[in-house]
């Protein structure tokens, strides 16, 4: 079994709360389940989870480089030079990330509203990008857009391989078919 879950901002990928974050059994009742990846409770968008450890293994593990798609809100207007940047691979503190796929996009349609909201400042204006990326580091998109100048606002997950977020409203879950 394999379920697609729109995790909302402030959820865990686990499903014990802690602290402020909430926890998967806030939202998923089906024991033997296990998350296969994981995102930042401060991020939203796909999570999968499976009952089969094969298959967690090969969503999870950065040697299948299965590609994730994100879509990144970012404080600022992108560069051609910065788009070149993600694209090409950046230089962070744990070394320079594999080549991604990056490009300026509107504002996802039927976008859900964020809880809390972002900031918003009136004098800087915010964009969308898509990012798509192989690996896995900690924080690494929110990391990648700072490094080329475009601080990340809001994150969200739209796609892990074959999967999206199709159909899916924040803070529920089909299983994949």
């Amino acid at each position: 079994m394999l379920i697609r879950f729109n995790k909302p901002y402030g959820v865990l990928s686990q499903f014990t709360p802690e602290g402020r974050w909430q926890g998967l059994k806030d939202f998923i009742d089906l024991p033997g389940v296990y998350v296969a990846g994981r995102l930042d409770a401060d991020s939203e968008g796909l999570l999968l989870l499976t009952d089969d450890g094969q298959q967690q293994a090969h969503i999870a593990d950065p040697r299948f480089k299965m590609e994730k798609t994100y879509w990144v809100q970012v404080d600022g207007l992108p560069t051609e030079a910065a788009l070149a940047a993600l694209c090409q691979g950046v230089q962070l503190n744990d070394g320079i990330t594999l080549p991604a796929r990056a490009r300026a996009m509107d504002e996802p349609a039927d976008l859900w509203p964020r809880d809390p909201p972002i900031r918003v400042r009136q004098s800087q204006p915010t964009s969308w990008l898509e990012l798509v990326i192989r690996e896995g580091r900690n924080r690494q998109v929110r990391r990648m857009t700072a490094a080329v100048g475009l601080p990340t606002l809001r994150l969200i997950r739209a796609a892990v391989g074959p999967y999206s977020l199709d159909g899916l409203a924040p803070g529920t879950w089909l299983e994949a078919g």
